[in-house]
């Protein structure tokens, strides 16, 4: 198989699309966000990389907090609407339609509709170049009970949305290929 070189780029498949939610100025506002992930699993933390000119990246400095909120397939439109509008420009909860709810944290405002919603403290930001990395240590994790099989979450029942940068587009999840922790076996021998 020949190879080509495409210089540096972050091509890293799936890319999560996550809706980053923070109060600014007393109202709520989310983002959409791809560039996110598990950051630690003891004590669970995520990272998310934010433009230093993201409206709601001012609701996480101010407030010291922010939501992860994991929209499904059904949420595509607005998922992508929350990442080409500046909530300085509008109000994204009311367009979007968003029934917004809180837990623990009064700066992570929660999307009822998306199945996953984390609730986060910053832990640490860390400046890198065009993003600010933030660190977010995960206080409590929300799911919607339709999205549990056996009392643990079901990716093909959260039905998250993946983004493919090559393309811009986004995707659902394809077909289970393999069982984790046990295929490998097979090479083991």
């Amino acid at each position: 198989m020949a190879k080509l070189k495409l210089g540096p780029q972050a091509l890293i498949y799936p890319m999560p699309t996550l809706l980053i939610g923070s109060m600014v100025a007393g109202k709520p506002n989310f983002m959409t966000a791809v560039w996110g992930g598990v950051a630690c699993g003891e004590p669970a933390m995520v990272s998310v990389a934010i433009r230093p000119t993201r409206h709601t990246l001012k609701g996480i400095n101010e407030n010291k907090s922010f939501s992860v909120n994991i929209p499904n397939t059904r949420l595509v439109r607005e998922a992508d609407y929350c990442g080409i509008v500046s909530g300085s420009k509008a109000d994204k909860t009311a367009r979007c339609g968003f029934k917004i709810f809180f837990g623990q944290l009064n700066g992570a405002p929660l999307i009822e509709s998306c199945p996953v919603n984390l609730e986060c403290v910053v832990h640490q930001t860390v400046e890198l170049g065009s993003h600010i990395l933030v660190i977010g240590r995960i206080t409590e994790c929300h799911i919607s009970e339709e999205c549990l099989t056996n009392g643990k979450a079901d990716v093909s029942k959260i039905d998250p949305i993946a983004y493919t940068t090559g393309q811009s587009q986004y995707q659902g999840l394809g077909e289970v290929i393999a069982k984790a922790f046990s295929v490998g076996n097979e090479i083991k021998g």
